[in-house]
């Protein structure tokens, strides 16, 4: 069984997903959505199917001081409907401070151009979240 990563923002959602052995963390897309949900709540049901997920690892975007924003409301609304919907699988809460700005570090490092940079910067957070998760086990 594998576990997926969600980097969820206002109009796109980033999805990684881990190895079957629970090691490593792929960047599998970008999902466009600008704010309508069942977008992507139904392209998560494809991700479900295909890659038998167990657990799902939301990004929680609390503010540098640790506190919570709007952000991090309209996230537990989405996570109230991941639960709804994926009742028998596990959902956890990862800290995503500063995944944004490592994956605009990892960018600039490899000299991704500004174009791409916004189609994939979700995917790469996403990445992040879910190796935080990975190794806190």
């Amino acid at each position: 069984m594998r576990a997926l990563g969600i980097d969820y923002g206002d109009s796109r959602v980033g999805i990684a997903v881990s190895d079957a052995l629970g090691i490593t963390a792929q960047g599998l897309e970008t999902i466009e959505h600008r704010g309508n949900d069942k977008i992507v709540l139904a392209r998560l049901d494809e991700i479900m199917k295909q890659y038998e997920i167990d657990t799902i690892v939301i990004g929680m975007p609390f503010n540098m001081n640790g506190t919570s924003s709007e952000r991090v409301e309209v996230t537990k609304k989405f996570i109230h409907k991941l639960k709804c919907k994926y009742n028998k699988i596990g959902i956890v809460e990862m800290d995503e401070r500063l995944t944004t700005v490592a994956a605009h570090k990892t960018m600039n490092f490899l000299d991704i151009n500004k174009r791409k940079k916004k189609s994939i910067v979700d995917t790469i957070s996403a990445v992040y979240i879910l190796e935080m998760y990975i190794n806190r086990k």
